[in-house]
């Protein structure tokens, strides 16, 4: 009988959580926003990772007795930003970023992508850094031989060759990095998580918004695990050929 008179109850609350007074657009503006994060904080990222990547390798990959002084303090630098960003809670570092220092800020949302791009920017800079080191160090030699410097010999045979091994954690990462984006309703950015907070507040009835939202979660994630998938398909595939 409990069950049968909460069903009864469930169409009119669901009815207030997405369709009265057009909230589903509100629903519909939270993905969108929190896809935009996701994406512009992943390239974020990568570029980041990239860098400190190439610099962390370059430097374990020097000679003894012909050690770069330079590269080793910018090594020193990368090896901190990795430690302290990996070492410490995301929801920390968004609070920091959001209440010391961007304190004035108004677009929550970009300090939103700044956080979580930097955080991102050291566990992609582990996957890169693992991904350039699984490559042969004879493909290395062989650009050199072929008198192409460092970053040359980097750019156009090892990390081809990485990106092949690097794209599952990559797709991970992006995985993450989209339900990570749920954190920055803390700060006060506009996202999916915010919406469903703000409309629950409204109607005072919780449930229906966040399991909507967990729904769309959800479904964006097996839709982006499907394309990984067919993507790494299609990366064997060309490597029998």
């Amino acid at each position: 009988m409990a069950l049968i008179n909460w069903l009864g109850d469930l169409a009119p609350r669901l009815h207030r959580a997405f369709i009265e007074g057009d909230r589903w657009k509100l629903y519909l503006q939270g993905l969108g926003t929190t896809l935009e994060m996701t994406v512009i904080a992943l390239i974020l990222g990568v570029i980041l990772g990239l860098v400190v990547a190439v610099v962390r390798t370059a430097h374990d990959q020097q000679r003894l007795g012909h050690r770069n002084p330079l590269l080793s303090f910018f090594n020193a630098l990368c090896n901190l930003y990795t430690t302290v960003i990996r070492g410490t809670p995301m929801m920390v570092q968004l609070l920091i970023w959001s209440f010391v220092i961007f304190k004035t800020s108004r677009n929550k949302v970009l300090v939103g992508i700044i956080g979580l791009g930097i955080n991102s920017g050291a566990y992609v800079a582990e996957i890169i850094r693992g991904g350039l080191m699984s490559v042969d160090a004879g493909q290395s030699e062989a650009g050199r031989s072929l008198g192409l410097n460092y970053f040359d010999t980097m750019r156009f045979i090892v990390i081809p060759q990485a990106f092949k091994n690097i794209l599952p954690s990559l797709g991970n990462e992006f995985i993450t990095l989209f339900k990570d984006t749920s954190l920055v309703q803390a700060i006060g950015a506009a996202e999916l998580t915010y919406y469903a907070f703000t409309i629950g507040g409204r109607t005072f009835d919780y449930m229906p918004p966040l399991i909507g939202i967990a729904l769309m979660y959800l479904a964006v994630v097996i839709v982006f695990t499907w394309l990984q998938g067919k993507l790494e398909r299609r990366l064997r595939e060309s490597d029998r050929r």
